[in-house]
């Protein structure tokens, strides 16, 4: 299947031969690369002046920490999204705003990047992807080389720099796209940020009402991860009112199940699949839909148990057994069943004949994807 090019235009009765979105990832990928290069060449030439001494600690690493977070792998899920967003507003058929497309699939996974790197920092999480995470490998390099100063916070320092380039990065490529898709990048970052602040204000508060916890998981999550690139990419293709309302309908279900996977994989998922530590959410005391249930489910034995646990009182035995009681209380099966009727949601959302026939396999692929996935 060709690949439609930078010039490609929607002209009528042009019939374009789009590609699928393993070709459209492959693209985006490419894009983040030459990004890279670019940003490695200008970062070469900045600091010519500075020859690196062998032993020492160097600002290099700050882009070498950054390049190796990008290439550690990811599933790419927003570029997909925007993908099979761009094919429900018709660009499969028109071809029109796939160059756009591929830039906001880059900037959408420059910006992922970014919020990982921060979100490990906030959450301590020493790693990411089953490998250290950002701020662990700086730590890393300050104790191996002998560097002066708290090593941890110099690992944080180095990974916010790190972290602020990839964000940098990611808003040089929004700039270069049409006005509409620049404000609707500006309403994802928004809404990204505050989903974080409310989680961070929420585990600070005790927070545990099951309300809260669903704004969060729609605003940090859902939000960011499927309906705004579902509509990025359907703007993209020149989506009407009728298909962006019925992609909201599609978008918000299944980024609720994304958000709620998530939160099932944070407390009792498999650390080798996940890449991260499991139990992280219970130590953080995290306002999530589990804890908000674990509130409402939990005898107070174990209610008193959780709360030590986020005031930092936990062994591993009382994470374990705490792991244990999300099962037996039916915690875990009441989630389950939420992500079993977002996901029905999201399939009915697909009836609607304001989305183009040809995105409805796809969407409703990565539904059942994004929702019953392992890591």
């Amino acid at each position: 299947m060709t690949l439609i090019h930078s010039s490609t235009r929607h002209h009528p009765g042009h019939q374009a031969f789009a590609p699928g979105d393993d070709a459209t990832v492959a693209a985006v990928e490419d894009r983040i690369a030459q990004t890279l290069d670019s940003l490695r060449t200008m970062w070469a030439d900045l600091a010519s002046a500075v020859v690196p001494r062998d032993g020492v600690l160097h600002t290099d690493s700050v882009i070498e920490l950054l390049e190796g977070m990008v290439h550690s792998g990811g599933k790419r899920f927003r570029p997909r999204m925007a993908h099979w967003g761009w094919v429900a507003a018709g660009g499969q058929r028109t071809g029109a705003g796939h160059a756009d497309l591929v830039t906001v699939g880059a900037a959408l996974e420059l910006l992922h990047v970014f919020a990982l790197i921060h979100d490990d920092v906030m959450d301590g999480s020493e790693t990411r992807r089953g490998l250290a995470s950002v701020h662990a490998s700086a730590r890393e390099q300050h104790v191996r080389l002998h560097g002066i100063g708290e090593p941890q916070r110099y690992g944080e320092n180095i990974a916010i720099l790190a972290g602020d380039l990839a964000h940098s990065e990611a808003g040089l490529l929004v700039a270069t796209l049409p006005g509409p898709l620049q404000n609707l990048w500006r309403t994802l970052s928004v809404e990204l940020m505050m989903g974080q602040g409310r989680d961070l204000v929420g585990a600070a508060n005790g927070r545990r009402d099951l309300a809260h916890a669903r704004e969060i998981a729609r605003a940090k999550s859902g939000a960011y991860t499927v309906w705004r690139p579902l509509q990025l990419g359907a703007v993209a293709a020149g989506a009407g009112p009728l298909t962006l309302a019925a992609l909201e309908r599609y978008g918000v279900a299944v980024g609720e199940a994304f958000a709620l996977r998530d939160d099932i994989l944070g407390v009792i998922g498999d650390s080798v699949a996940t890449g991260k530590p499991v139990g992280d959410d219970i130590l953080a005391g995290k306002p999530t839909v589990l804890m908000a249930l674990a509130a409402q489910r939990f005898a107070p034995r174990w209610q008193r148990a959780l709360r030590r646990a986020a005031d930092g009182h936990a062994s591993g035995r009382l994470v374990a057994a705490l792991q244990a009681e999300f099962v037996a209380s039916g915690v875990i099966a009441e989630v389950e069943a939420m992500i079993h009727d977002a996901v029905a949601s999201a399939r009915l959302a697909l009836d609607d004949p304001a989305i183009d026939r040809a995105a409805a396999p796809g969407l409703d692929a990565l539904a059942r994807r994004v929702a019953w996935r392992n890591a």
